[in-house]
């Protein structure tokens, strides 16, 4: 079999959303594939819709039912025990794809030799397949034979996992697995999967439909989610000591450290939670500091981000209520301004 696509599944059955997603799933222009769907204890009607569509399509779709839920990471990784392609590809159980996207996908890592191949994708807020909104996953110049400037490159700028197929054997030798019960478990392993693949081919079109919802992820800002975000960076960090990547792309791996761990976490914390808790604040200034003391002298830190964000951080290094109370200053004058 040439493909595995696994989807996790947990509470997509409102509004038509999973089978939306597993129509485009199904109907695929390309036909050695199997849909891998893994319901992660959903407590609404999901597990049904799936065993529906596992019915009338037997020799396309496997159901795989979790006994508890363990989010994303566990589904993913119940999935890919059982796949059986050379490739596999990950889709959100709320997103769809492009009918020929694998078509393709398939075609460009077999005329090249790629084990790792990417494409763009849209942010939609409506389902349907109008290509509006793309968003470039990957650059031209990351493409080819993996050379250690390209691995910088894709380590900075890696793009989303689920507009990717990889080879299954990048997953294996030694097993390489998403964390569990918690959130953001992509990038926990993003970097050491990149940088186990030899060859990255990239279609410059989006194939992807990023479906946009109130439930989506990236929309719920909570403590416990910042927390999540931190403690995928954590064993990213880990993994990147351990296997030696550390030492060889070390500023790489610092700035994509602090861009996730620290910049993201620090404003979406202080843009989405209701009430600013400064003691979370000050522990995530000095983790980040104890990480990497000097990361702002990091070049890609001084090239990459813009000069408020490295003034509010810079205030934050040094005082964490003044950061506090500067920041909420700031926006709510902005708010006052322009009404929003």
């Amino acid at each position: 079999m040439k493909l595995s696509i696994i989807v996790p599944v947990y509470n997509m059955a409102a509004d038509s959303k999973l089978a939306f997603c597993l129509d485009s799933l199904v109907h695929q222009s390309f036909d050695d594939y199997e849909i891998i769907a893994v319901d992660d204890a959903s407590t609404d009607d999901s597990l049904e819709v799936l065993r529906e569509y596992e019915t009338k399509y037997p020799d396309r779709i496997k159901v795989l039912a979790r006994p508890e839920n363990g989010k994303q990471g566990a589904a993913k990784n119940t999935g890919l025990d059982v796949a059986r392609g050379e490739f596999v590809g990950f889709v959100d159980s709320d997103d769809w794809i492009d009918p020929d996207m694998y078509t393709r996908m398939i075609a460009l890592a077999e005329d090249t030799g790629a084990d790792m191949v990417g494409c763009d994708y849209c942010m939609v807020n409506a389902q349907g397949f109008t290509k509006t909104d793309r968003i470039a996953n990957s650059r031209p110049e990351q493409t080819g034979v993996l050379t250690p400037d390209k691995y910088k490159s894709l380590i900075l700028d890696s793009g989303s996992l689920v507009v990717k197929i990889y080879k299954r054997e990048l997953f294996e030798s030694p097993a390489l697995r998403f964390p569990e019960k918690t959130f953001y478990e992509d990038n926990a392993i993003a970097t050491e999967l990149m940088l186990r693949a030899k060859h990255y081919e990239y279609i410059p079109e989006a194939l992807y439909y990023y479906y946009q919802h109130g439930g989506s992820t990236v929309h719920v800002i909570t403590r416990q989610r910042c927390e999540n975000r931190l403690d995928s960076m954590r064993l990213m960090l880990q993994h990147a000591k351990e296997s030696g990547i550390l030492e060889k792309y070390r500023d790489e791996i610092e700035f994509r450290f602090t861009n996730l761990f620290y910049q993201n976490t620090l404003f979406t914390y202080m843009q989405g939670v209701k009430r600013t808790e400064p003691g979370f604040v000050k522990a995530l200034g000095k983790e980040m500091r104890e990480a990497f003391p000097e990361f702002q002298e990091n070049p890609y830190y001084k090239e990459r981000i813009n000069a408020e964000e490295k003034k509010f951080m810079a205030l934050q290094q040094r005082s964490t209520i003044g950061f506090i109370l500067y920041y909420k200053l700031i926006y709510l004058a902005r708010k006052i301004r322009y009404g929003k």
